[in-house]
């Protein structure tokens, strides 16, 4: 058993096909699936839902609009101020997105497409120029660049601290980024090695697999638990952080 290979089988994005646009071939992967798959539910069945007078699909809009409420009036706008109310719809859609692609990875033949480094450096560039643009439009170009060094700073750490407050806005989006795919792939990574235990002592001989079996179970039960609330942990994170960095662009005092 090659525990290598059986990782990278449930964790390496599989592409499938390629796309020829052009002079553009783009993969057509698995996680490009979960993807897509997340934006159905969120421009189909979301609009459909919230639309929808069933008494039946009563509970779930309830739970869409505490949610969106929820952020807007604990992260949205104690962040980015009165003015940050206008952001609600993109925080909501980046929440919903990131989560819809956590839990799709603990469905059966799924895959967490923010445990794919290259999507979580998508969504962590949406930060990047969310924080750019709403800095600017709120302060001006200008002013933009001008607060980025606090107040009250002597004059000779200028040439020292400006470089450093850049550098920062990059290190932000980059910590982003790397956080959620660390926490997503980990999870899976455990399980994945808590299942291999049962054949590696099951090689040693069949009482030792059957002995591990039920403890390795147990464990993957457990961390799939665990997994479920990451899934809405790291979403309401993301969230949040980004508030805060987007709050710290457009109010520097």
């Amino acid at each position: 058993m090659d525990l290598k290979l059986i990782l990278e089988h449930h964790i390496v994005d599989k592409v499938w096909a390629w796309l020829a646009l052009g002079p553009l071939r783009l993969p057509f992967s698995k996680h490009l699936l979960m993807m897509g798959i997340t934006s159905l539910i969120l421009l189909v069945v979301f609009p459909l839902l919230i639309r929808s007078r069933s008494t039946a699909l009563a509970p779930f809009r309830a739970m869409l609009e505490m949610t969106v409420l929820f952020l807007r009036d604990e992260i949205v706008v104690p962040n980015l101020g009165h003015k940050g109310a206008a952001y609600t719809g993109y925080f909501s859609t980046l929440f919903f997105f990131i989560l819809i692609m956590n839990l799709l990875g603990l469905v059966p033949y799924g895959a967490s497409a923010t445990g794919n480094l290259a999507v979580t450096a998508g969504l962590a560039l949406t930060t990047f120029a969310l924080i750019n643009f709403s800095g600017i439009k709120e302060q001006g170009l200008i002013g933009y660049f001008a607060h980025l060094v606090p107040k009250g700073v002597p004059a000779w750490l200028y040439p020292l601290m400006f470089p450093i407050e850049v550098m920062g806005i990059f290190i932000k989006t980059f910590a982003l980024c790397i956080r959620l795919f660390a926490n997503m792939i980990a999870g899976h990574i455990v399980i994945l090695v808590f299942i291999c235990f049962i054949f590696i002592f099951g090689a040693f001989g069949t009482a030792f697999g059957f002995l591990v079996a039920p403890v390795s179970v147990g464990l993957v039960l457990f961390t799939l638990l665990l997994e479920l609330l990451v899934a809405f942990l790291q979403a309401y994170i993301f969230v949040t952080l980004t508030a805060i960095f987007t709050g710290a662009a457009m109010h520097p005092h």
